[in-house]
C-alpha cells in the first residue's frame, strides 16, 4: 500500500470514531442520529439523479438494507444510553468481523485459517475484557452493542449481494441513503410524535456536522478502496477502536485505564487479523 492509501484508511478510522463521539455527546441521541441522517440525504439526492436507477432485482435489497440501518441506528443509540464511547464502540466494531468470520465457518463451510482463528480469539477476549469487571458498561448497553454489530454484519451482507444485482454502485448507495433518510425521521415521529429541528440551534449544527463526518469517512474509505487492496485497508480502518478510546478521554472526559487501552488494542489487533485477507 502507498502512503496515501494508508493515510486515507487511518483518516477514515478517525472520522468514523469521531461521528460516534458526536452521537455519544447528544442530549437526545435518537434525535441526534435522525438529524445526522439529513446530511447523508442531502448528498444522496443529487447522486441518485446523476446515476442510473438500480436494476429491479436490487430493490428488495435496497429496502432491506435501509431498514437494517434503521435498526443499526436505534440499537446504537440504545447502546450509548448507559455505556461510554470507549466501551461501546470497540464492542460494536469488534463484533462485526467476529460474526462474519463465524458465519462463514458455520454456514458457508469455510475453514478458519491460523490468522483468522487468532483474530477470532483476540476479538472475543477484547470484548469480554470490556464487558466484565469493574467499570464495565451496563449489561443492556453491552447487549445492544453486540446486537448493533450483528445488524452491521447483516446489512453489509445484504449490500454485498444487492450492489452486484443493481448494476450501479453509486445508484445503489444513493437510494439506500435516501430511503434510510425517509424512514429514520418517520421512525422518530412514530416513537415521539413530533420531530422539531431548529437550524439555528448549536445542537442541530453539531448533529449535522456529525452527519458530514460520517459521510466524509465513508467517501474517504471508498477512495482508499479505489487506490489499494481492500483487505489491508479494511484492517487499518479497524484501528478506529483505539481512536474512539482516545477521543472519549480527550473530549468526553471518559476514563482511559490501562485495562481499557489494552482491551481496545486487543480488539483492534483481532479485527485487523480478520480483515487482512
Amino acid at each position: 500500500m502507498t502512503t496515501t492509501v494508508i493515510a486515507l484508511a487511518l483518516l477514515a478510522a478517525i472520522l468514523h470514531a469521531t461521528w460516534n463521539a458526536f452521537l455519544r455527546t447528544g442530549a437526545d441521541r435518537l434525535w441526534t442520529v435522525t438529524v445526522m441522517s439529513f446530511s447523508s440525504t442531502i448528498v444522496a439526492v443529487p447522486l441518485a439523479c446523476f446515476y442510473a436507477l438500480p436494476a429491479p432485482a436490487a430493490w428488495p435489497y435496497i429496502i432491506l438494507s435501509a431498514c437494517l440501518q434503521i435498526g443499526y441506528s436505534t440499537f446504537l443509540v440504545a447502546a450509548y444510553r448507559n455505556g461510554e464511547l470507549g466501551q461501546v464502540y470497540p464492542i460494536v466494531r469488534g463484533t462485526v468481523p467476529l460474526l462474519v468470520a463465524l458465519g462463514d465457518f458455520l454456514f458457508a463451510n469455510q475453514n478458519l485459517d491460523t490468522q483468522q482463528t487468532v483474530g477470532v480469539v483476540l476479538v472475543a477476549l477484547g470484548i469480554m475484557s470490556l464487558s466484565l469487571g469493574k467499570g464495565r458498561a451496563a449489561t443492556s448497553s453491552i447487549l445492544f452493542a453486540i446486537a448493533t454489530g450483528a445488524i452491521i454484519a447483516s446489512y453489509a451482507t445484504v449490500d454485498a449481494i444487492g450492489v452486484r444485482k443493481a448494476g450501479t454502485t453509486g445508484g445503489y448507495t444513493a437510494w439506500v441513503l435516501i430511503i434510510y433518510g425517509m424512514l429514520l425521521p418517520a421512525t422518530f415521529v412514530l416513537w415521539r410524535g413530533k420531530l422539531s429541528v431548529d437550524i439555528r440551534s448549536p445542537e442541530t449544527r453539531r448533529a449535522l456536522f456529525g452527519g458530514l463526518f460520517a459521510m466524509l469517512g465513508y467517501g474517504i474509505i471508498v477512495a482508499a478502496f479505489a487506490l489499494g487492496p481492500a483487505g489491508p485497508i479494511t484492517a487499518l480502518r479497524e484501528t478506529s477502536v483505539v481512536f474512539a478510546a482516545l477521543i472519549g478521554r480527550m473530549f468526553l472526559s471518559e476514563q482511559l485505564t490501562v485495562r481499557r487501552v489494552f482491551s481496545c488494542i486487543v480488539v483492534a489487533l483481532g479485527a485487523i487479523s480478520l480483515g487482512y485477507q
